[in-house]
């Protein structure tokens, strides 16, 4: 009776246990808590602006800081995690146990003899018992099996090969993350440029607009003189408004990718424009075999090919019997028992029928798996080709663009270098003057812009081949300052390796 009721009592409990979880929503503080723990981790451990960033600092800065980066290390470091434990899947298993076991009488019984005639005499009067009350067993087994050594295998095999993949995935999110930097921070540039120039010269614009204005009210000049003057240094005002518009933008986008806060104060070296051989022609054959050997996509794709077919032979190995090794030592404190401690091998063998008509299936599948793959790889082959046609046509553009904006704004330089000698000498009025600083100003900025897409165009060429963007070196023990001197010296190379696969127009 007591066993009944502890057993329905200890049900009860479970029971009611069991249903009682429901579902339970985050609290606002749970949230808040949650939020003040991300914006902390958000900038940890990262070395402060102290200074102007530079083009390489704030690659190497992106490179170390980069969050959508760091989400991509951070799978790669799970995929070498998975690959070591499934190294160690290959190993026999060896279990130790022990175990007690308590009885509140013997485990006793009684016996009869078997007749003649098939039956059986009385049962003896005296129970007789071969167990002890209170028994202790302890064991320790190794086993082996060997289908599950073969599996256990190929599988670490393919998980060597995610770790391959992850590693790629790596790269082509580093090579855009690099591209988009190289692209914001000269357009950040540019943006600075124009907007210091027009601080400088923002007193002097509106100075001339209202005395043209109070000129056509007082009609002191032309009507019409004054109108037009008033909407061509307008028209100008709203070119260079629309260029700031346009790239005011980049210097939060800029701080993005740097994991910097958008709203941070932050200044950038304004560097003089490099000299560049516009002449240059690239050789899209050259970059295209490059591209299909280097880009980090077809790689994934090559090992995720090397992955179905590694497959395959795992759908073959689940089709066989099984054999299984074992041996190992047990120790018992029962005292009835002759021998107490004894050693035990053997073998076992098992097959599992239904997994051989499941095989053509799974071969099956294997198969479209990998026709899927190869189709994959082809469009992908195209498009990487694309790609390459593109972002050299592309440079094409901006080295015509370039050079165009370069002499017209060599043009602008000497029409301005003549109206402020004019200007000085009393001959140019001061509306003349102020109209062509302006149109200067536009003339460099639209340069400033063209020197970007250049510069951009370059980094576009490198992405579409799928070349490193900061070569063999261990980033996590390098502070900024000499990842971004390492960049330095590294892109300098990337560069002239460039330069060497062009030819020269005549």
């Amino acid at each position: 009776m007591f066993k009944a009721t502890l057993t329905g009592i200890c049900a009860a409990v479970i029971l009611s246990t069991g249903c009682s979880i429901t579902p339970e929503p985050l609290t606002l503080s749970d949230l808040r808590a949650a939020k003040t723990t991300r914006l902390a981790a958000l900038t940890l451990d990262q070395e402060p602006v102290t200074q102007s960033i530079s083009l390489y600092e704030a690659m190497a800065r992106a490179i170390k800081y980069n969050l959508d980066f760091k989400v991509e290390q951070f799978e790669e470091a799970l995929r070498v995690s998975e690959l070591s434990l499934s190294r160690l899947e290959q190993l026999p298993d060896l279990v130790a146990s022990a175990g007690f076991s308590n009885r509140d009488s013997y485990n006793s019984s009684r016996s009869a003899s078997l007749l003649d005639g098939g039956g059986v005499s009385e049962l003896s009067q005296t129970p007789t018992s071969s167990s002890d009350r209170n028994v202790t067993d302890t064991s320790i087994r190794l086993s082996w099996d060997i289908l599950d050594f073969g599996l256990s295998y190929v599988r670490a095999k393919q998980s060597a090969d995610q770790v391959l993949i992850a590693n790629e995935r790596k790269r082509a999110v580093i090579n855009r993350v690099i591209a988009n930097v190289r692209t914001a921070y000269w357009r950040a540039v540019s943006s600075e440029r124009l907007v210091n120039r027009l601080r400088f010269f923002e007193a002097d614009i509106t100075k001339a607009l209202d005395s043209s204005e109070r000129s056509y009210q007082e009609r002191q000049t032309a009507p019409l003189a004054a109108l037009t003057y008033q909407r061509e240094l307008l028209e100008i005002k709203q070119q260079i408004q629309s260029l700031e518009t346009e790239m005011s933008i980049a210097k939060m986008q800029l701080a993005a990718l740097m994991n910097i806060d958008a709203g941070a104060d932050y200044t950038l070296q304004l560097p003089d424009r490099a000299a560049i051989p516009l002449e240059m022609r690239l050789d899209s054959e050259k970059l295209i075999d490059i591209a299909l050997l280097d880009r980090p996509e077809l790689r994934e794709l090559s090992y995720e090919q090397r992955i179905n077919k590694k497959q395959a032979n795992i759908a073959l190995l689940e089709v066989l019997p099984n054999l299984s090794l074992f041996g190992g030592f047990s120790n018992n404190s029962n005292d009835f028992l002759y021998n107490n401690n004894w050693a035990f091998w053997g073998a076992q063998t098992s097959w599992n029928i239904i997994d051989a008509f499941k095989y053509p299936a799974k071969k099956r599948q294997v198969v479209v798996n990998g026709e899927f793959l190869d189709q994959r790889a082809l469009a992908l082959t195209m498009a990487v080709i694309t790609q390459v046609h593109v972002s050299v046509s592309q440079f094409e553009f901006a080295r015509r663009n370039l050079d165009t904006n370069r002499k017209f704004t060599d043009v602008n330089n000497n029409i301005l270098d003549q109206i402020i000698a004019g200007h000085n000498s009393k001959n140019v009025s001061y509306q003349t003057f102020v109209r062509e600083n302006m149109n200067n100003i536009v003339a460099e900025a639209q340069y400033d812009v063209a020197y970007a897409e250049f510069q951009n165009s370059f980094a576009d060429i490198y992405t579409s081949i799928g070349q490193p963007v900061y070569g063999q070196v261990d980033i996590a023990e390098m502070s900024v300052q000499e990842l971004a001197d390492h960049l330095g010296t590294y892109w300098m190379a990337l560069n002239s390796q460039l330069i060497e696969l062009g030819e020269f127009a005549e």
